[in-house]
């Protein structure tokens, strides 16, 4: 189903009056608690979400209709649902996955709705304005690029090439798709997007230009981070953004994609990647952090400060690897921010 770019279609959303603009790029469950945080804090929510998810329902709905993936964009409008029954209503059924072995079995409700909007409208951006409309979300949902696009990584640590590894060669194996690279259990050294030249949503870069604050993270640094920034307008106009821009860190740095990072691994190859994009605060939990002083330093040297604190969810304390930040000390951590106007450097 081809569909157009947003513009010519009315929506009955905004604008928003209480609390500064946040715009927060992600994808995934850590996007979602970054957007569960700051719904508490102000109603200028913006979350920029990558399209490039293809497993699951996104992937099967991608496959058979031709559209973005909507798994991750259902994800933000449900966190972005209030705390109010209603509110809390909503965010569970948009979440629902029907059980069972048949046609709809595994699909969200949340993604049967967007794409049933998306054919509707014609319309991706107005589609997840409808929606956020009908549930009464705390901000707004865009996707990065109104085009689904393709994830394509090389992965070293995989099986080797016998010839170049008796030559010392360094060898890597190229991997396609997104769920593919999530799970591919080597250590992702390159990522592009495929189309390389997919235009940005024009309403995402509009958010950025006009945010007070850009929150990156949490979220799988190759998979839901770092693909943004492969999009080179919407690069730039993060770079070029007045906005104090805050990075929060992975509670598990060692993952199937990124192993053997250290959480100081994670900002080296951001600069290196990207040396356009700075950072301005870099929010970790100490008990996430092996050596801090690494940590410190790395953010040091893109002229970024650390905060230290407790962000994991109570109940995960004791299992950081799989652990989840929780929304409430992300607010807390994030309402500092704002009341301070920066948050000060940890000693």
């Amino acid at each position: 189903m081809p569909l157009r770019r947003a513009g010519g279609t009315a929506v009955p959303f905004g604008p928003f009056e209480h609390g500064p603009r946040v715009v927060a790029v992600g994808g995934g469950h850590g996007l979602s608690a970054t957007l569960s945080a700051l719904r508490r804090l102000t109603d200028n929510v913006t979350a920029v979400v990558g399209v490039a998810d293809d497993g699951g329902s996104s992937g099967r709905l991608r496959a058979e209709f031709g559209i973005p993936p909507p798994g991750d964009l259902r994800m933000a409008i449900a966190a972005l649902c209030g705390d109010d029954p209603v509110g809390r209503s909503w965010s569970r059924v948009l979440q629902h996955r029907f059980a069972g072995e048949g046609p709809l079995g595994g699909h969200a409700v949340g993604n049967l709705l967007i794409s049933a909007l998306w054919e509707e409208t014609s319309d991706v951006v107005a589609g997840l304005d409808y929606l956020g409309a009908l549930v009464e979300a705390r901000g707004r949902v865009l996707p990065s690029t109104t085009e689904p696009m393709e994830l394509r990584a090389e992965v070293a640590g995989l099986a080797p090439d016998d010839a170049a590894s008796a030559q010392g060669a360094p060898t890597t194996s190229r991997i396609i798709g997104q769920a593919n690279v999530a799970r591919c259990g080597g250590t992702v050294v390159d990522i592009e997007l495929d189309p390389p030249d997919a235009p940005p949503c024009d309403e995402a870069l509009e958010a950025i230009a006009a945010a007070d604050y850009l929150v990156l993270g949490p979220g799988s640094w190759f998979t839901s981070v770092l693909p943004h920034f492969e999009i080179a307008e919407l690069r730039e106009a993060i770079s070029a953004a007045s906005a104090q821009r805050v990075l929060v860190l992975n509670l598990a740095s060692d993952t199937a994609e990124t192993r053997g990072f250290s959480p100081a691994t994670h900002l080296e190859v951001l600069h290196q990647r990207y040396p356009e994009v700075t950072v301005d605060v870099v929010l970790a939990d100490p008990r996430a952090v092996a050596d801090p002083g690494e940590l410190v330093e790395a953010a040091q040297n893109i002229d970024a400060v650390v905060q230290f604190e407790r962000l994991a969810a109570p109940a995960y304390v004791n299992t950081l690897p799989t652990a989840a930040h929780s929304p409430d000390l992300l607010a807390a951590a994030f309402g500092a921010l704002m009341e301070r106007g920066r948050i000060t450097p940890w000693q």
